[in-house]
């Protein structure tokens, strides 16, 4: 069994992780956000898969250390967002990780720039798959349903 002071510290850490990111990974994650956001529309990659694909990073996770990031990126102009296109996009970015990790330590001053990893943003696919499941006849025959038990008032109920 572990000491106690060992079992307080995993205790403070599952905790602090349940709580969810602190202001500062926050905001650091948000800069580097806005500041991947500038690189790229500034058209300096020199990738072939990434020449004239217009893509967005739409949010930036960073970890407690601040020392690694995870970027989620999506292309722009139609298609499914977890398709082959991100898969294309994911694998570009990754390759010119080193570059863009460059070109971010010269626009901000963090103590260590973070490693940056991609994934594809599927939040976009989940809001359609949500929207979707939401106009469907099932649940619009529900709702008529419903509506139609609160025609009935309380006072015909007694």
């Amino acid at each position: 069994m572990k000491p106690a002071y060992m079992q307080k510290k995993k205790n403070q850490r599952q905790a602090r992780a349940a709580k969810g990111p602190s202001q500062r990974q926050l905001r650091a994650g948000e800069l580097l956000r806005r500041a991947l956001a500038e690189i790229v529309a500034r058209g300096t990659i020199q990738d072939p898969d990434l020449v004239d694909v217009s893509f967005t990073v739409t949010e930036v996770r960073i970890s407690p250390d601040l020392r690694h990031a995870t970027c989620f990126v999506a292309p722009l102009g139609g298609g499914r967002y977890g398709g082959a296109d991100s898969v294309k996009l994911v694998e570009a970015l990754r390759r010119v990780s080193g570059y863009l990790r460059g070109q971010l330590a010269r626009e901000i001053s963090f103590k260590f720039m973070p490693e940056l990893a991609f994934q594809p943003d599927l939040s976009f696919d989940k809001a359609e798959e949500v929207e979707r499941l939401l106009h469907s006849p099932q649940v619009a025959r529900d709702l008529e349903s419903r509506d139609d038990d609160d025609d009935f008032s309380e006072e015909d109920a007694f």
